[in-house]
Protein backbone atom coordinates (compact mmCIF):
# COMPACT_ATOMS: atom_id res chain seq x y z
CA UNK A 1 0.00 0.00 0.00
CA UNK A 2 1.26 3.29 -1.05
CA UNK A 3 1.50 5.72 1.59
CA UNK A 4 0.85 10.46 0.99
CA UNK A 5 -0.14 13.26 2.92
CA UNK A 6 -2.60 16.33 2.03
CA UNK A 7 -1.31 19.35 3.93
CA UNK A 8 -3.15 22.13 4.76
CA UNK A 9 -0.81 24.11 6.38
CA UNK A 10 -2.50 24.76 10.12
CA UNK A 11 -1.21 27.66 12.03
CA UNK A 12 -0.58 26.22 15.60
CA UNK A 13 -1.42 27.80 18.76
CA UNK A 14 0.81 30.74 19.48
CA UNK A 15 2.58 30.56 16.04
CA UNK A 16 1.72 32.47 12.11
CA UNK A 17 1.12 31.75 8.88
CA UNK A 18 4.96 32.07 7.71
CA UNK A 19 5.84 29.16 10.81
CA UNK A 20 2.98 26.78 9.15
CA UNK A 21 4.60 27.66 5.88
CA UNK A 22 8.08 26.64 6.91
CA UNK A 23 6.49 23.54 8.85
CA UNK A 24 4.84 23.04 6.10
CA UNK A 25 7.83 22.31 3.71
CA UNK A 26 9.93 20.81 6.47
CA UNK A 27 7.26 18.03 6.63
CA UNK A 28 7.18 17.41 3.36
CA UNK A 29 11.19 16.54 3.52
CA UNK A 30 10.48 14.07 6.25
CA UNK A 31 7.92 12.52 4.22
CA UNK A 32 9.99 12.06 1.50
CA UNK A 33 12.59 10.82 4.18
CA UNK A 34 10.35 8.21 5.50
CA UNK A 35 9.04 6.68 1.68
CA UNK A 36 6.03 8.63 1.69
CA UNK A 37 4.77 8.62 -2.36
CA UNK A 38 3.16 11.93 -2.59
CA UNK A 39 2.91 15.42 -0.52
CA UNK A 40 0.05 17.39 -1.91
CA UNK A 41 -1.26 20.65 -0.80
CA UNK A 42 -4.79 22.20 -0.64
CA UNK A 43 -6.22 24.93 -1.87
CA UNK A 44 -8.23 26.78 1.23
CA UNK A 45 -9.41 30.79 1.21
CA UNK A 46 -10.13 33.15 3.46
CA UNK A 47 -9.50 30.50 6.69
CA UNK A 48 -7.58 32.48 9.50
CA UNK A 49 -6.11 28.68 10.98
CA UNK A 50 -4.71 27.62 7.43
CA UNK A 51 -1.73 28.95 5.53
CA UNK A 52 -2.20 26.54 2.13
CA UNK A 53 -3.91 29.04 0.13
CA UNK A 54 -2.27 28.69 -3.27
CA UNK A 55 -0.55 25.32 -3.29
CA UNK A 56 1.24 25.96 -6.66
CA UNK A 57 3.91 28.20 -4.74
CA UNK A 58 4.31 25.68 -2.57
CA UNK A 59 4.51 22.78 -4.73
CA UNK A 60 7.77 24.25 -6.40
CA UNK A 61 9.78 24.98 -3.41
CA UNK A 62 9.02 21.16 -1.93
CA UNK A 63 9.75 20.26 -5.48
CA UNK A 64 13.25 21.76 -4.46
CA UNK A 65 13.24 20.63 -1.16
CA UNK A 66 12.66 17.33 -1.90
CA UNK A 67 14.31 14.51 -3.77
CA UNK A 68 12.24 11.43 -4.87
CA UNK A 69 8.38 12.27 -3.39
CA UNK A 70 5.75 13.34 -5.76
CA UNK A 71 4.67 16.82 -5.02
CA UNK A 72 1.11 17.97 -6.25
CA UNK A 73 -2.05 19.90 -5.29
CA UNK A 74 -4.69 18.79 -3.11
CA UNK A 75 -6.97 20.28 -4.94
CA UNK A 76 -6.55 23.37 -7.23
CA UNK A 77 -10.31 23.97 -7.00
CA UNK A 78 -10.89 24.59 -10.59
CA UNK A 79 -13.95 26.46 -10.54
CA UNK A 80 -12.12 29.31 -9.38
CA UNK A 81 -9.10 29.41 -12.18
CA UNK A 82 -8.99 29.33 -16.10
CA UNK A 83 -8.39 25.89 -17.40
CA UNK A 84 -5.56 27.73 -19.48
CA UNK A 85 -3.90 29.28 -16.40
CA UNK A 86 -3.92 26.24 -13.96
CA UNK A 87 -2.13 23.72 -17.34
CA UNK A 88 0.19 26.71 -17.81
CA UNK A 89 1.32 27.13 -14.24
CA UNK A 90 1.90 23.02 -13.89
CA UNK A 91 2.99 22.27 -17.10
CA UNK A 92 6.16 24.79 -15.63
CA UNK A 93 6.08 23.21 -12.30
CA UNK A 94 6.12 19.91 -14.03
CA UNK A 95 9.74 21.67 -16.24
CA UNK A 96 10.82 22.09 -12.94
CA UNK A 97 10.53 18.52 -11.46
CA UNK A 98 10.13 16.35 -14.05
CA UNK A 99 7.80 13.15 -13.69
CA UNK A 100 7.34 14.38 -9.88
CA UNK A 101 3.74 16.61 -10.31
CA UNK A 102 0.56 15.89 -9.75
CA UNK A 103 -2.75 18.13 -10.70
CA UNK A 104 -5.07 17.58 -8.15
CA UNK A 105 -8.30 19.07 -9.72
CA UNK A 106 -11.45 19.63 -7.53
CA UNK A 107 -14.37 22.29 -6.99
CA UNK A 108 -15.43 23.60 -3.66
CA UNK A 109 -17.48 26.49 -2.11
CA UNK A 110 -15.58 29.05 0.67
CA UNK A 111 -18.92 30.52 0.80
CA UNK A 112 -21.08 33.26 -1.51
CA UNK A 113 -18.78 35.71 0.01
CA UNK A 114 -15.09 34.55 -0.94
CA UNK A 115 -16.40 32.83 -3.83
CA UNK A 116 -17.81 36.22 -5.68
CA UNK A 117 -14.01 37.85 -3.97
CA UNK A 118 -12.29 34.99 -6.44
CA UNK A 119 -14.36 35.48 -9.72
CA UNK A 120 -12.69 37.57 -12.03
CA UNK A 121 -16.53 38.63 -13.88
CA UNK A 122 -18.79 39.04 -11.13
CA UNK A 123 -21.69 40.11 -13.76
CA UNK A 124 -22.16 36.97 -14.78
CA UNK A 125 -24.33 33.72 -13.00
CA UNK A 126 -21.79 31.26 -11.87
CA UNK A 127 -21.56 28.27 -13.92
CA UNK A 128 -21.25 24.80 -13.04
CA UNK A 129 -18.61 22.95 -16.20
CA UNK A 130 -16.32 21.43 -13.60
CA UNK A 131 -16.40 18.61 -16.36
CA UNK A 132 -15.86 20.73 -19.02
CA UNK A 133 -13.03 22.62 -17.78
CA UNK A 134 -10.83 19.23 -16.42
CA UNK A 135 -11.29 18.18 -20.23
CA UNK A 136 -9.89 21.51 -21.19
CA UNK A 137 -7.15 20.96 -19.15
CA UNK A 138 -6.29 17.28 -20.72
CA UNK A 139 -7.05 18.41 -24.43
CA UNK A 140 -4.18 21.76 -23.10
CA UNK A 141 -2.07 18.87 -22.12
CA UNK A 142 -2.43 16.19 -24.49
CA UNK A 143 -3.05 18.43 -27.90
CA UNK A 144 -6.51 16.84 -27.53
CA UNK A 145 -9.08 19.48 -29.32
CA UNK A 146 -10.64 19.03 -32.10
CA UNK A 147 -8.46 20.03 -35.33
CA UNK A 148 -11.34 23.63 -36.08
CA UNK A 149 -11.14 24.33 -32.37
CA UNK A 150 -9.84 27.68 -31.82
CA UNK A 151 -7.56 26.61 -29.01
CA UNK A 152 -6.01 23.77 -31.16
CA UNK A 153 -3.16 25.90 -32.32
CA UNK A 154 -1.84 26.69 -28.85
CA UNK A 155 0.79 25.10 -27.62
CA UNK A 156 1.16 24.98 -23.94
CA UNK A 157 3.61 21.80 -24.03
CA UNK A 158 6.52 22.70 -26.63
CA UNK A 159 9.83 22.45 -24.84
CA UNK A 160 8.31 19.85 -21.68
CA UNK A 161 8.77 16.60 -22.98
CA UNK A 162 6.87 14.52 -19.79
CA UNK A 163 2.92 15.60 -18.20
CA UNK A 164 2.49 16.23 -14.72
CA UNK A 165 -0.82 13.32 -13.60
CA UNK A 166 -3.81 14.73 -13.59
CA UNK A 167 -6.47 13.12 -10.54
CA UNK A 168 -9.98 14.69 -9.40
CA UNK A 169 -10.55 15.15 -5.81
CA UNK A 170 -14.16 14.58 -4.49
CA UNK A 171 -16.04 13.97 -1.49
CA UNK A 172 -19.47 13.14 -2.40
CA UNK A 173 -19.06 10.68 -5.05
CA UNK A 174 -20.37 12.89 -7.76
CA UNK A 175 -17.19 12.96 -9.48
CA UNK A 176 -15.76 9.29 -9.86
CA UNK A 177 -17.59 8.33 -12.98
CA UNK A 178 -16.34 11.25 -14.74
CA UNK A 179 -13.04 10.47 -13.72
CA UNK A 180 -13.55 7.00 -14.86
CA UNK A 181 -14.39 7.60 -17.92
CA UNK A 182 -11.83 10.40 -18.50
CA UNK A 183 -8.80 7.81 -17.35
CA UNK A 184 -7.94 9.85 -14.26
CA UNK A 185 -6.81 8.56 -11.04
CA UNK A 186 -9.51 9.58 -8.42
CA UNK A 187 -9.14 10.69 -4.53
CA UNK A 188 -11.86 10.65 -2.59
CA UNK A 189 -12.24 12.72 0.59
CA UNK A 190 -13.31 10.25 3.47
CA UNK A 191 -12.31 12.78 6.26
CA UNK A 192 -15.25 14.72 4.54
CA UNK A 193 -17.64 12.27 4.05
CA UNK A 194 -16.17 8.65 5.75
CA UNK A 195 -19.49 6.49 4.98
CA UNK A 196 -19.43 7.85 0.99
CA UNK A 197 -15.79 6.14 0.45
CA UNK A 198 -16.99 3.20 -0.37
CA UNK A 199 -19.61 3.56 -3.07
CA UNK A 200 -17.53 6.48 -4.58
CA UNK A 201 -14.34 4.58 -4.92
CA UNK A 202 -16.23 1.17 -6.40
CA UNK A 203 -18.01 3.65 -8.90
CA UNK A 204 -14.42 5.54 -10.41
CA UNK A 205 -12.88 1.16 -10.52
CA UNK A 206 -16.26 0.31 -12.67
CA UNK A 207 -16.22 3.55 -15.02
CA UNK A 208 -12.59 3.62 -15.06
CA UNK A 209 -11.42 3.09 -18.71
CA UNK A 210 -7.96 3.53 -19.78
CA UNK A 211 -7.11 6.82 -22.12
CA UNK A 212 -3.89 9.02 -23.28
CA UNK A 213 -5.10 10.96 -20.15
CA UNK A 214 -4.07 9.06 -17.12
CA UNK A 215 -2.36 5.43 -16.16
CA UNK A 216 -2.99 2.29 -18.29
CA UNK A 217 -4.71 0.62 -15.04
CA UNK A 218 -6.86 1.89 -12.34
CA UNK A 219 -5.71 4.23 -9.39
CA UNK A 220 -7.14 5.13 -6.78
CA UNK A 221 -6.30 6.85 -3.24
CA UNK A 222 -8.85 6.97 -0.06
CA UNK A 223 -8.02 10.10 1.95
CA UNK A 224 -8.25 9.78 5.96
CA UNK A 225 -7.80 11.96 8.91
CA UNK A 226 -5.34 9.51 10.76
CA UNK A 227 -3.51 9.88 14.20
CA UNK A 228 -1.15 7.27 15.51
CA UNK A 229 0.59 7.68 19.02
CA UNK A 230 1.79 4.52 20.98
CA UNK A 231 -1.65 4.29 22.74
CA UNK A 232 -4.99 4.29 21.28
CA UNK A 233 -5.47 6.45 24.27
CA UNK A 234 -2.91 8.69 23.45
CA UNK A 235 -3.83 8.99 19.72
CA UNK A 236 -7.18 9.83 20.80
CA UNK A 237 -6.28 12.50 23.07
CA UNK A 238 -4.33 13.88 20.23
CA UNK A 239 -7.44 13.73 17.52
CA UNK A 240 -9.06 16.21 20.27
CA UNK A 241 -7.43 19.08 18.14
CA UNK A 242 -9.15 18.53 15.03
CA UNK A 243 -12.29 18.08 16.55
CA UNK A 244 -12.41 21.46 18.15
CA UNK A 245 -11.11 22.83 15.49
CA UNK A 246 -14.37 22.17 13.54
CA UNK A 247 -16.32 22.84 16.73
CA UNK A 248 -14.21 26.21 16.77
CA UNK A 249 -15.48 26.31 12.90
CA UNK A 250 -18.79 25.77 13.65
CA UNK A 251 -19.08 28.92 16.41
CA UNK A 252 -16.98 31.20 14.92
CA UNK A 253 -16.41 30.46 10.86
CA UNK A 254 -13.46 31.30 9.15
CA UNK A 255 -11.80 33.48 11.80
CA UNK A 256 -11.31 29.63 13.90
CA UNK A 257 -8.27 28.88 14.94
CA UNK A 258 -7.04 25.51 15.78
CA UNK A 259 -6.94 24.59 19.51
CA UNK A 260 -4.23 23.03 21.20
CA UNK A 261 -5.16 19.99 22.87
CA UNK A 262 -5.46 21.26 26.39
CA UNK A 263 -7.91 23.75 24.56
CA UNK A 264 -9.80 21.18 22.99
CA UNK A 265 -10.06 19.26 25.77
CA UNK A 266 -11.62 22.36 27.84
CA UNK A 267 -13.91 23.67 24.96
CA UNK A 268 -15.00 19.78 23.81
CA UNK A 269 -17.71 18.13 25.94
CA UNK A 270 -17.43 14.66 27.14
CA UNK A 271 -19.61 12.96 24.46
CA UNK A 272 -17.42 14.80 21.68
CA UNK A 273 -13.80 13.59 23.06
CA UNK A 274 -15.25 10.07 23.68
CA UNK A 275 -16.70 9.57 19.64
CA UNK A 276 -15.71 6.60 18.31
CA UNK A 277 -12.29 7.20 16.61
CA UNK A 278 -12.34 3.57 15.22
CA UNK A 279 -15.14 2.47 12.82
CA UNK A 280 -17.73 0.80 15.05
CA UNK A 281 -20.49 -1.20 13.97
CA UNK A 282 -19.97 -0.69 10.19
CA UNK A 283 -19.82 3.04 10.85
CA UNK A 284 -16.13 4.71 9.85
CA UNK A 285 -15.23 7.57 11.57
CA UNK A 286 -14.52 11.24 10.39
CA UNK A 287 -11.02 10.85 12.24
CA UNK A 288 -9.10 7.92 12.71
CA UNK A 289 -6.80 7.69 15.82
CA UNK A 290 -5.20 5.02 17.36
CA UNK A 291 -1.84 2.71 17.97
CA UNK A 292 0.00 1.43 14.92
CA UNK A 293 -1.55 -1.73 15.34
CA UNK A 294 -5.03 -0.51 15.42
CA UNK A 295 -4.36 2.11 12.47
CA UNK A 296 -2.99 -0.41 10.94
CA UNK A 297 -5.65 -2.74 10.82
CA UNK A 298 -8.44 -0.50 10.40
CA UNK A 299 -6.90 1.29 7.26
CA UNK A 300 -6.21 -2.23 5.70
CA UNK A 301 -9.56 -2.89 6.04
CA UNK A 302 -10.76 1.00 4.27
CA UNK A 303 -8.64 -0.45 1.75
CA UNK A 304 -10.15 -3.49 1.15
CA UNK A 305 -13.47 -2.74 0.61
CA UNK A 306 -12.70 0.27 -1.37
CA UNK A 307 -10.24 -0.99 -3.69
CA UNK A 308 -7.92 1.83 -3.09
CA UNK A 309 -4.77 1.30 -3.89
CA UNK A 310 -3.25 4.26 -1.83
CA UNK A 311 -4.04 6.25 1.21
CA UNK A 312 -3.51 9.77 1.87
CA UNK A 313 -3.14 10.93 5.32
CA UNK A 314 -4.47 14.27 6.13
CA UNK A 315 -3.51 15.17 10.02
CA UNK A 316 -4.65 18.61 11.86
CA UNK A 317 -2.00 17.90 15.16
CA UNK A 318 -0.26 21.04 16.70
CA UNK A 319 2.41 20.04 17.94
CA UNK A 320 5.21 19.31 15.42
CA UNK A 321 6.94 16.77 17.08
CA UNK A 322 3.92 14.56 17.88
CA UNK A 323 2.69 15.24 13.95
CA UNK A 324 6.53 13.97 12.89
CA UNK A 325 5.71 10.86 15.66
CA UNK A 326 2.83 10.14 14.28
CA UNK A 327 3.48 9.83 10.53
CA UNK A 328 6.73 7.77 11.62
CA UNK A 329 4.98 5.22 13.36
CA UNK A 330 1.94 4.68 10.60
CA UNK A 331 4.93 4.78 7.50
CA UNK A 332 6.42 1.73 10.22
CA UNK A 333 3.16 0.12 10.44
CA UNK A 334 2.39 -0.02 6.74
CA UNK A 335 5.90 -1.04 5.94
CA UNK A 336 6.64 1.48 4.22
CA UNK A 337 10.64 1.34 2.82
CA UNK A 338 12.59 4.85 4.49
CA UNK A 339 14.06 6.78 1.56
CA UNK A 340 17.98 6.73 1.62
CA UNK A 341 19.39 9.82 -0.48
CA UNK A 342 22.47 8.89 -2.46
CA UNK A 343 25.64 9.85 -0.52
CA UNK A 344 27.76 12.61 -2.51
CA UNK A 345 30.80 10.65 -4.06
Amino acid sequence: MKLSVVELATVTPGTNKTHALETAIASARQADELGYHRYWYAEHHGIAGQASHTPELLIGIAARETSRIRVGSGAILLNHHSPFRVTETFLQLEALAPGRIDLGLGRATTGPLIDMALRRDRNSPDADDFEDQVQEVLAYLHHAFPEDHPFAQIGLTVGIPTRPEVWILGSSGSSARMAGELGLGYTFAGFINPMGAERALLRHRAAFTPTQFGPPSHQSILAVHVVVADTDAEARRLSWSVRGQYARLARAGMAAMTPSVAEAERELSRAEKEAPTVIVDGQWPRFLAGSPDTVREHLEHMAAVTGAEEIMVQDVIPDPDDRAKSRTLLAKALGITPHQPARAA
